[in-house]
């Protein structure tokens, strides 16, 4: 991740994660923009570089992996950290999002600050090359 990118995008439909995860990036020094849906979330790509998304699995109008394959779509080198509630790490899909290389990290609600910014100090050791391993998805 190029260090001089520090505008991330958060995307879930919980103004209070939203305001959460936006306060701790910015005490981090992040510039942070949000989005409540998949459909807001879209439109800012159209507008922005990100470094990092902090994206939720489940989102009103679509699934957070779905999401994610149409982000890295538009921008293949985007990192994107999956964030949710409703399921776990070693949940089956979103194992696969991992090997797969869609989403860099996940992080079960709740969580610690420290996990988030450990989750940022990974995602930007990773090589360009690792996130643009994929650029075309299965349907």
């Amino acid at each position: 991740m190029d260090k001089e990118n520090k505008l991330f995008l958060i995307v879930d439909d919980e103004p209070d994660m939203c305001w959460l995860l936006e306060h701790l990036l910015e005490r981090e020094a992040y510039s942070v923009m949000k989005a409540s849906s998949g459909r807001e979330a879209m439109k800012l790509m159209e507008s922005h570089k990100f470094g990092l998304a902090f994206v939720d699995l489940k989102l009103d109008d679509m699934e957070g992996l779905e999401l994610a394959h149409r982000f890295k779509l538009a921008d293949p080198s985007l990192r994107i950290v999956m964030v949710s509630g409703f399921c776990y790490r070693d949940d089956p899909t979103v194992q696969k999002a991992l090997a797969d290389g869609l989403i860099c990290d996940f992080i079960p609600k709740p969580f610690l600050h420290a996990e988030i910014i450990k989750s940022i100090e990974s995602a930007r050791s990773l090589p360009t090359e690792q996130a643009q391993v994929l650029t075309e998805f299965p349907s």
